[in-house]
């Protein structure tokens, strides 16, 4: 009985400490391995990162600059089933964006795009003919948007762009992102490269330049 009593009181710890990681990992956060070359060079194909879940804790609140995954399907025509994407926030409800030789201007000022190189700054615009966009609505009239093609992101969605622009399947071509579609911020962990650290988890810090 006594030896019983002294297993009892290293395996009840450990399984307390296992349900609490399990209830951690689902109502907080999610691992979510990243598919696809869209976010190069910040993030890479089959790297996991942790997911933070917007609705549950402060500290996943979404900014201009964050990057968030979201499920594409019924926002991106070409994702016929639930199919998970990585993108970064670049306007938020209400904000208007304008993009002109791959200088991106929200609400009329530059943002700050050193997270990633010039030449994929530029190609936000040279790429598959998007060309450049003084207005949301001109540049959803002129890719053939299904959804709003409005002035300002309309209240409850985002405009997302990937950080490799030439290869990115974003809003660019099919429009906003709704809230309810956002499974959470996605933040590098602590083995990640600083830089990585930097240009995801924090740069919405120095979203303008």
């Amino acid at each position: 009985m006594k030896a019983f009593r002294e297993i009892l009181s290293w395996v009840i710890p450990i399984l307390v400490g296992l349900l609490i990681a399990v209830g951690i990992r689902t109502y907080w956060f999610t691992m979510v391995k990243v598919d696809g070359s869209s976010m190069e060079p910040n993030l890479t194909s089959n790297e996991r990162v942790f997911v933070f879940r917007t609705d549950k804790i402060e500290t996943s609140k979404i900014h201009r600059g964050s990057v968030i995954v979201f499920d594409a399907y019924g926002e991106d025509p070409s994702a016929t089933e639930n199919k998970d994407y990585v993108k970064r926030v670049i306007g938020m409800p209400g904000d208007t964006v304008s993009a002109v030789d791959g200088v991106i201007k929200v609400n009329g000022k530059a943002v700050d795009q050193d997270y990633i190189s010039e030449s994929e700054q530029k190609a936000t615009n040279t790429i598959n003919d998007v060309g450049n966009w003084q207005s949301l609505a001109q540049l959803g009239n002129r890719q053939g948007w299904e959804g709003d093609k409005t002035i300002k992101v309309p209240a409850g969605k985002y405009f997302v762009l990937g950080d490799h622009r030439s290869v990115s399947n974003d809003s660019r071509y099919w429009g906003f992102v709704d809230d309810d579609k956002v499974l959470g911020v996605v933040k590098v962990p602590f083995w990640g490269s600083e830089t990585k650290r930097d240009n995801i988890n924090t740069a919405w810090k120095s979203y303008f330049e």
